[in-house]
């Protein structure tokens, strides 16, 4: 079909890498990782206990003991793993960063952990409620989510209407926008409803940020710019999280697909104001074996449906596909 105003929600019938709502099947037990591919042929998984072991370091960002973690299949599961190894409630876990306990948008786990990465757990500190006056049509916020219903600030403009609220910070938790509770609401509909809030009037944000070891006080951070050639992975494969179904050690990724990636992720905030590393990888991984845009946009309502994208939108993702193919950036 080609695109145009046919194109509709669909309900997605696909795997859907970072879905806030449900997570349903796949409930991994200890060592329940299975290679992405099996001899090659498409054969089942190996049974449970013939399956990989993989063992993760993990802290609390603001200090703690080192605990290990393992048998986990996707973020939500990942987050009760480490409340168990600290005694924590899942919900206090607000977002994990790889490899450092700052605050590092750059560092943010997405839906891939490096075999040998270290993993930070971010939970909820101290409790903020803002009046903003919205003097502009755009904000300056860019909004990500952590997989497990909580959307977060992920990039502050310099500048913009944001900037000037000294309080808000990259990293901190959208509660409520006006009274109104968006925990479990996903990050592309949290910044539909900033972006349509009344120019001209002022509102009322709930906020909660990051706890913090005192060495970690420091000026705002505005939440730089992913940089294509600055890998969070320290090991030779990944273990790639899923919302549905096990998690599967793959390879790194390719030339094509960090490129690929990280400018679809760049078209996300420019459209919707949005980052979500996933769901750009989701995307390329869609598109990469499609002849023509109409092919790759029926395969996107397949499998992202939900979403309803754009069609100026679909067909900038479709190019930057085949510009990263044809090594053009």
């Amino acid at each position: 079909m080609p695109l145009g105003p046919w194109r509709k929600k669909n309900k997605p019938t696909k795997e859907h890498l970072v879905d806030n709502e449900e997570v349903s099947g796949g409930h991994a037990g200890t060592g329940s990782f299975s290679k992405s591919s099996v001899n090659g042929a498409g054969l089942p998984p190996p049974p449970a206990n013939l399956r990989p072991k993989l063992v993760f370091h993990t802290q609390l960002a603001h200090g703690s003991p080192t605990g290990r973690v393992e048998g986990f299949a996707n973020v939500k599961e990942l987050y009760g793993k480490i409340a168990d190894a600290f005694n924590i409630r899942p919900p206090e876990i607000l977002f994990c960063t790889l490899n450092t306990h700052k605050i590092d948008m750059d560092k943010l786990l997405g839906g891939q952990i490096g075999l040998e990465d270290f993993i930070f757990a971010h939970v909820k500190g101290i409790k903020k409620e803002v009046e903003v006056h919205k003097s502009e049509d755009a904000l300056g916020l860019t909004i990500t989510d952590n997989g497990a219903g909580y959307a977060f600030i992920k990039r502050i403009k310099e500048g913009s209407v944001v900037d000037k609220v000294k309080v808000i910070c990259v990293g901190d938790h959208i509660e409520s926008i006006n009274g109104r509770n968006i925990v479990g609401i996903r990050h592309y509909e949290v910044a539909r409803m900033l972006k349509e809030l009344p120019r001209d009037k002022k509102f009322t944000l709930k906020l909660i940020e990051p706890m913090k070891a005192f060495e970690m006080l420091e000026p705002r951070s505005k939440g730089g710019k992913p940089v294509s050639d600055s890998k969070v992975g320290t090991g030779k494969g990944t273990l790639r999280l899923r919302s549905k179904g096990p998690a599967t050690v793959e390879e790194e990724p390719t030339e094509f697909e960090e490129k690929a990636v990280s400018k679809v992720d760049d078209l996300l905030e420019s459209y919707m104001g949005i980052r979500d590393t996933e769901l750009a990888a989701t995307m390329v991984e869609v598109g990469r074996d499609k002849k023509n845009p109409d092919e790759f946009a029926m395969a996107l309502d397949e499998t992202l449906g939900d979403f309803a994208f754009p069609d100026e939108f679909v067909f900038d993702v479709w190019g930057a596909i085949g510009d990263a193919k044809q090594g053009r950036f």
